[in-house]
């Protein structure tokens, strides 16, 4: 029998006067690596925490195998007491252990060590942080939410590196492949308690939909149990005028038991609004090509989306995924080749960066948009009460502010808000992120009876295997290749999966160690608000001088004019210029701009 590692026993831990946890139990022994599981709020990340040391239960007993080493990796990293990436990443190291490891494990993530953690997106302060955790090689590893902000080269690199260690963990996150790659046990924390499974989260969903038909197979049982109960109270007792107390003592104590008892929570019901029927054309390309600043973006793409489509396209972040969705929607002009757009089209974009919430707003503002009190779904009104309730938030939240919701309430929130509006074109664009295997569950479901068309923008493999119908990958330098069925079909056909941008490490190489790394983004966790206009706006700009650069060449090009009116010639070829500039600038700082916004959410 393996040696267990650490142990948690018997936890409880009350906020607010709320029970988080109650008699919750977690056990690490050698050699396993546990999926910790449960809904967004069961008290996951409290429970990992606890484990760590970090917080202290109200009841309970963590007991560690001494000698043990234990290394956590928060969801939200703090580097803002080092100099540089590397002097983190060292930090975290023990006596005995090897440095030559952070240098190993930033090199694998794409980083030099010399970066400014003032500077670092969302997903370098990730990547840093793993590479912290990761290089001692502690004998357990706990683990909240690794390939958060991660792209797929990345996460599948993490998990061929969690493979090859002889680490135990315990492992919380949203990728189905990952929990089902990785995990031998499965621990399920539900209504406050703990249950195990010994066996890895493959197994685990089928388990758990065995455990919830007992326990409601029990139910009913006990509901039956009460009603003969009742049925002797009212008519056994006549013949001798006098009750048995103890029968009396039984049916108070079956309807305690069943009054007591906390049902498994709501299931989240989702139905998105079906719009109009658009032309059986949706979108095609036709020898398309983007670029900015001599990067291509898109070269030379050939294209067909048609009508009931499910178009993933996958990628390193930065290989342009949202260029593309704009330049597929219209909203962005190629610079050679043809867009054809189909007819009637209505589109829905589910933004989940959730930078269009406003954090003041309350929940039944955001769905409603300010609006009354209810909303209309497929035709069917209903009260924004009942509607908040599909998405499992219960009536005492509707003046709740969105400032005060959990990444996963966020999600399901800008869920509620979209699917109410009628759509014949979803963009989804990392849809998956702090939903609940559940609530994902639903949403896969909702989008297999879409009748519409959905591109979907992802780095959950799993999640594109059960909704794409073919999946476009970028090949690098602009170059991008669709294949027919999901991710792992892709991956069938291709012989390997999505390959880190090639660009990036050859950037980091040629970069002094003392300058900041190029077009890295400020120490924020989103755009700021001018930088978010100037995104928006810069398309709109650079389509104007686009225009004013052709009328001012077919100008030009009238051989007369320089003989004619030599003041009018040389205005408009300064002019010219000028506009050239200015196309050229625009066009930089809006791919700087774009570049800066996937980094920031992905």
């Amino acid at each position: 029998m393996s040696r267990i590692l650490l142990h948690l026993r018997g936890i409880g831990l009350t906020f607010g006067g709320r029970p988080i946890l109650e008699n919750a139990e977690l056990a690490v022994a050698e050699g396993e690596r546990v999926a910790l599981v449960g809904r967004n709020g069961s008290g996951k990340s409290t429970l990992l925490k606890i484990a760590a040391g970090m917080i202290e239960a109200d009841k309970g007993e963590r007991w560690v195998q001494p000698g043990t080493t234990i290394r956590y990796l928060p969801q939200e990293p703090d580097l803002s007491a080092y100099a540089t990436v590397l002097d983190y990443v060292e930090a975290g190291l023990g006596p005995a252990d090897d440095p030559h490891r952070c240098t190993y494990l930033l090199r694998e993530l794409g980083l030099t060590g010399e970066e400014d953690p003032k500077r670092l997106s969302g997903g370098e302060i990730r990547r840093a942080a793993i590479a912290r955790t990761l290089a001692p090689q502690p004998d357990v590893l706990l683990l909240d939410e690794p390939t958060n902000h991660l792209d797929l080269p990345a996460i599948e690199w993490l998990e061929a590196e969690l493979k090859s260690l002889r680490s135990a963990f315990v492992l919380i996150s949203h990728d189905r492949r990952f929990l089902q790659s990785l995990t031998n046990r499965t621990v399920w924390l539900d209504r406050g308690e703990s249950r195990r499974l010994e066996r890895g989260f493959a197994d685990f969903e089928s388990w758990r939909d065995e455990v919830l038909a007992k326990e409601e197979a029990e139910q009913a049982l006990l509901a039956k149990r009460i009603e003969a109960e009742e049925h002797w109270m009212r008519y056994g007792v006549t013949a001798r005028r006098k009750r048995n107390m103890r029968r009396v003592d039984l049916l108070a104590s079956l309807r305690k038991e069943r009054k007591e008892h906390v049902g498994q929570q709501g299931a989240v019901r989702m139905a998105a609004t079906s719009g109009d029927i658009s032309g059986k054309l949706v979108a095609e390309a036709k020898a398309m090509s983007k670029s900015f600043s001599d990067r291509p973006i898109v070269s030379n793409l050939d294209l067909l989306v048609m009508r009931g489509d499910r178009l993933g396209i996958v990628g390193p972040n930065g290989a342009g995924k949202t260029t593309l969705i704009k330049l597929l929607t219209g909203a962005l002009e190629p610079d050679s080749g043809v867009i054809r757009l189909g007819t009637n089209l209505q589109t829905v974009t589910l933004d989940q960066s959730r930078q269009s919430l406003d954090p003041n707003a309350t929940l039944a503002d955001v769905i409603t948009d300010g609006r009354g009190n209810s909303v209309t779904v497929n035709g069917e009104t209903k009260h924004v009460i009942s509607y908040m309730k599909d998405f499992l938030f219960p009536p005492d939240k509707a003046r709740t502010p969105v400032s005060v919701l959990s990444g996963g309430e966020r999600g399901r929130l800008i869920l509620a808000r979209e699917l109410a509006k009628p759509s014949n074109l979803l963009i989804l664009d990392e849809p998956t992120n702090d939903l609940d295997l559940e609530t994902l569950d639903m949403l896969q479901e909702m989008l297999a009876d879409y009748p519409g068309t959905i591109l979907l923008v992802s780095h959950d493999r799993d999640f594109l295997d059960r909704v794409a119908t073919s999946v476009l990958m970028a090949d690098g330098d602009g170059e991008w290749t669709e294949y027919a069925g999901g991710y792992s079909d892709m991956v069938a056909q291709r012989g390997q999966g999505v390959e880190a941008r090639k660009v990036k490490a050859e950037v980091a190489k040629a970069t002094p160690s003392s300058a900041p790394p190029p077009q890295a983004p400020q120490a924020q966790r989103k755009l700021s608000f001018k930088e978010k206009h100037a995104l928006e706006t810069l398309p709109g700009t650079m389509k104007t001088l686009e225009n004013e650069i052709g009328t001012l060449e077919a100008k030009l090009a009238d051989a007369s004019l320089f003989s004619r009116d030599p003041k009018a010639f040389d205005s408009a070829a300064s002019r010219l210029t000028t506009a050239r500039e200015e196309l050229a600038k625009a066009e930089e700082q809006w791919l700087e701009l774009e570049m800066k916004r996937e980094m920031l959410e992905g």
